[in-house]
């Protein structure tokens, strides 16, 4: 009887171990996927109606955004404005950024993201409209182009964490990083598409047909912010402890999170070193590439064809790639490529180097913001999008007025240069002065207590 009773605990034993397994398999089954199968699971997200309109509303208002960024330095060249006044104008629509973003951040876990994306993107709207109204009249000036450039900021500052913060609450969370993959590659197909119709508008219909076309880009986002992104309600624990604990308590908690401040630093690295490069591309085309508008507008769309073909990979990279070693190791790839740029004198070798710091851009900054908004609480993930921007919009507004100012003394190369060394002395120090492996699944990052 015992040697019957311990046959059948035996066996009851093993069928629970198997059961286990076979859990422990479903559970897993996601993150073993091939790329074939990241690749559908990509394409069925794109078209499932919530996140598909999303995704489509956004690429039209990328497009009219890239038109307008791709017409501005051009405008002010026009206009007699000098290298640092192109710069200062990078820094006026990036600096507010450095002073809001963590506001903005507060602002979208505590309120209703639509209405805070519906109003600033509204307000936003209003700029190129002036700047249409202000050309039609010829009364257009470089100081009233950077004056605009800040309410730009300011808006972009509040609106963008709200903005950014969407795609976890219309998504699974094991479909974050995919949902992250496809806006990313929304944003450079935009780049591509954006630039091209600029450089057709600019020669056929003149620049003022480029702002026109991003005024009325705002109207798809706004109807889609409006009308298809979820409702919002506050939860009833965090209405409780609103009233008690300051909008951004919660930063020094994000931060101390292991692989936050490596994943920011390298963020703000390149965008203080490398993002420059697009800002002063009228400049490099100016000095070294006959003056041409079609050359500008050829090198802006291979940057962005790059930058495509690099989100478009980051789709076929499952949840276990460790997505800091993808950073890092890019990271170094686009200060190379800023190098080679700076010192190379032929045009035709141009559009491959711009592909390749496309490429390293995307690879570099969505590997970076995946990272940061899956291993963020649900609660946290306003403010967490707000150090990220922090650390992007802010070194880009630096890195342009300075870019702006070694212009002006060094020349377009060799300040090339100077930030291309920066960008990889500084991530080599970054990458191996964190030594260790980044937590390998999505999961949230256990918070210590409050």
């Amino acid at each position: 009887m015992q040697t019957n009773l311990s046959g059948i605990f035996s066996t009851l034993r093993s069928a629970a171990r198997t059961t286990a397994e076979v859990h422990e398999d479903e559970r897993d089954r996601f993150y073993d996927l091939t790329m074939n199968q990241a690749f559908r699971q990509s394409l069925t997200l794109l078209f499932s109606r919530r996140f598909g309109t999303f995704w489509f509303a956004s690429l039209l208002s990328g497009i009219g955004t890239w038109a307008q960024q791709v017409a501005e330095p051009w405008l002010l060249l026009n206009l007699g404005a000098s290298p640092f006044l192109i710069g200062l104008d990078s820094f006026a629509m990036n600096a507010p950024v450095v002073l809001l973003s963590l506001a903005g951040g507060a602002l979208a876990d505590r309120s209703d993201r639509r209405m805070v994306i519906t109003f600033f993107q509204s307000l936003q709207m209003l700029c190129p409209i002036l700047i249409i109204i202000l050309l039609m009249l010829g009364r257009i000036e470089p100081w009233i182009i950077i004056g605009l450039s800040v309410m730009v900021g300011i808006t972009d500052a509040l609106s963008m964490p709200s903005f950014q913060s969407i795609i976890p609450s219309i998504v699974a969370h094991e479909q974050i990083g995919t949902g992250i993959a496809l806006n990313s590659t929304q944003f450079n197909l935009s780049r591509i598409i954006g630039p091209a119709v600029a450089g057709l508008l600019m020669t056929s219909a003149g620049v003022i047909s480029c702002f026109a076309i991003s005024a009325v880009s705002y109207v798809p986002f706004i109807c889609v912010a409006l009308w298809i992104l979820p409702h919002w309600s506050r939860p009833v624990s965090s209405a409780a402890k609103a009233g008690t604990r300051h909008p951004l308590a919660n930063i020094g908690l994000i931060l101390r999170q292991q692989h936050v401040p490596g994943t920011l630093l390298t963020i703000l690295n390149t965008s203080l070193f490398c993002s420059p490069l697009v800002t002063f591309l009228p400049v490099l085309v100016k000095a070294g590439f006959q003056d041409s508008a079609g050359r500008f507008s050829i090198m802006v769309a291979c940057f962005g064809c790059g930058a495509l073909l690099g989100a478009l990979g980051l789709l076929g990279v499952g949840p276990k790639n460790d997505r800091r070693r993808l950073s890092n190791g890019w990271a170094i790839v686009q200060g190379v490529a800023l190098i080679i740029i700076a010192v190379n004198p032929w045009f035709w070798l141009m559009p491959p180097l711009m592909i390749l710091a496309g490429a390293a851009m995307a690879i570099t900054s969505t590997s970076a913001n995946t990272l940061l908004q899956l291993s963020s609480a649900s609660r946290h993930i306003g403010q967490t999008v707000s150090l990220y921007l922090l650390a992007m919009r802010g070194g880009m507004s630096c890195g342009a007025l300075l870019m702006g100012l070694s212009v002006s003394f060094l020349g377009i190369q060799h300040a090339l240069l100077l930030n291309g060394c920066g960008a990889v002395i500084i991530q080599c120090v970054i990458a191996f002065s964190r030594p260790g492996t980044w937590p390998m699944t999505n999961s949230p990052t256990p918070e210590p207590k409050a």
